[in-house]
């Protein structure tokens, strides 16, 4: 896995790259309330902001961590956006997308760069 400044985790399977927010984000935000997430077939830049995530006490955007296309939304979000504050490393992925250029994920940390960041 890697992980962005924005508390962001990453998972790459192939070209195929799974993307999350981390517990500290998760916690951070407190109770998620609304999630709304890209469109399957979108194509997106690398910093383009694609996923917005309300809660109880902010809203806040997710950025894409790499140019591509998104294959698939977790819909289960739109329907239990709770599950990012139950299992924000598991089962509330925010989407899968199809990465142009593997070497964008090169500038990410890795788990133990980003554990330092969080401290």
């Amino acid at each position: 896995m890697k992980f962005t400044e924005e508390h962001e985790w990453l998972s790459l399977d192939g070209d195929i790259l799974t993307v999350g927010i981390t517990e500290h984000a998760s916690a951070q935000l407190g109770d998620v309330v609304f999630v709304d997430l890209p469109e399957e077939g979108d194509e997106v830049e690398t910093g383009a902001e694609i996923v917005t995530i309300e809660s109880v006490k902010a809203a806040s955007d997710i950025c894409a961590p790499a140019g591509g296309e998104i294959t698939e939304v977790n819909a289960a979000l739109a329907e239990t956006p709770a599950l990012v504050n139950e299992d924000p490393m598991g089962e509330a992925w925010f989407f899968r997308m199809k990465i142009s250029d593997p070497s964008d994920l090169d500038a990410y940390m890795d788990e133990a760069a980003y554990k330092a960041l969080v401290g």
